[in-house]
């Protein structure tokens, strides 16, 4: 997994030299798919908020009912291709003749999409999905430029190889990743964000704990926590102090956040120990959200290492598979 990580800048670069096919103008897009596939459409969300153009991810069966009267480009997203929600959504997307664009490895999915004459990208086989973000964010954005949806994606993708790039060959990003999981040994993470980049950023830094490091994680966004979670933390101390809270911070945060995370920390310091702040890096909103993923990645394979677990394994997740299929 750790090879994985050290990838993630060519993946980058990888993503913005790939050849695109063309899209049909799109308004907004709905991005179908699930775990380590479907963050792609939350950080996509991310990346077109300053645009005016909305991105919304999906992660069910099917299509929301509203979309056949929105016709948002469907952009579904899995990297087997063999996802059985996202194979459900283009069947639908189909069934209501909504455009529909697809990132993915090959797979059923990639078989569809050549039948249909759906513009797709192809991204390289052989990774775990969540170890992949490069190539399946990059693919998302490429195709949502292609749209019409996201312009100047190919700069932010390179200035985000190159961020990241420093991060881990400067040691910033390990050295930090050790401190923050040695904090968090033998504690549940928190994970705080913003609403904005930071948000997905966070999200992300718990699915990874979470199956990188077979760990417990949550994450949270202000200011939505300050109106219901900051009191969750005052009646079982005992409780509350098995707690590590990590803040992702953007250095472009405006100052109503910035006042919040202080104030926030200020009112819970008694309560629950905040074990750290991670700063991004870098100029560009990719960039930016990049260097905080990369640390988390770093974080999550930090975790596995102390509890002595594989990171890259899920046989919880295989297991569920099989049952499921078993049940058809």
């Amino acid at each position: 997994m750790r090879e994985a990580i050290a990838g993630l800048p060519d993946q980058l670069r990888w993503a913005a030299e790939v050849d695109t096919p063309t899209v049909e103008g799109a308004s907004e897009i709905l991005v179908c798919g699930m775990g380590g596939s479907a963050i792609s459409g939350d950080y996509l969300a991310a990346l077109t908020a300053e645009t005016g153009k909305r991105v919304t991810t999906h992660r069910g069966y099917g299509l929301p009912r509203w979309s056949p009267h929105v016709r948002p480009l469907i952009l579904a997203v899995s990297y087997s291709g063999d996802t059985e929600e996202t194979l459900s959504a283009v069947d639908r997307a189909a069934e209501w003749g909504l455009p529909v664009g697809v990132v993915a490895s090959g797979g059923e999915l990639v078989r569809r999409a050549r039948e249909a004459g759906w513009p797709t990208i192809v991204v390289p086989a052989g990774h775990q999905p969540r170890a992949a973000l490069g190539y399946l964010l990059g693919g998302a954005a490429r195709l949502a430029a292609c749209a019409g949806v996201l312009p100047g994606i190919i700069d932010e993708l390179v200035e985000a190889a190159d961020v990241v790039a420093d991060l881990l060959d400067s040691g910033a990003a390990p050295g930090l990743a050790r401190d923050l999981a040695g904090a968090l040994d033998g504690r549940i993470p928190v994970v705080y964000g913003a609403v904005g980049p930071t948000a997905p950023v966070a999200m992300r830094w718990k699915t990874q704990i979470n199956e990188n490091g077979k760990w417990p994680a949550w994450w949270s966004l202000l200011p939505e926590a300050d109106h219901n979670e900051v009191v969750g933390w005052a009646a079982r101390p005992d409780l509350s102090r098995r707690v590590g809270l990590v803040a992702l911070r953007d250095r472009l945060e405006t100052p109503e956040t910035a006042r919040r995370f202080e104030a926030t920390m200020e009112v819970t310091a008694a309560q629950v120990d905040w074990v750290g702040e991670v700063w991004s890096q870098g100029e560009s909103t990719l960039a930016r959200m990049m260097s905080l993923t990369v640390v988390g990645d770093l974080v999550s394979v930090e975790l596995a290492e102390s509890a002595g677990v594989d990171p890259t394994p899920v046989e919880v997740i295989e297991r569920l598979k099989r049952l499921l299929k078993e049940g058809d």
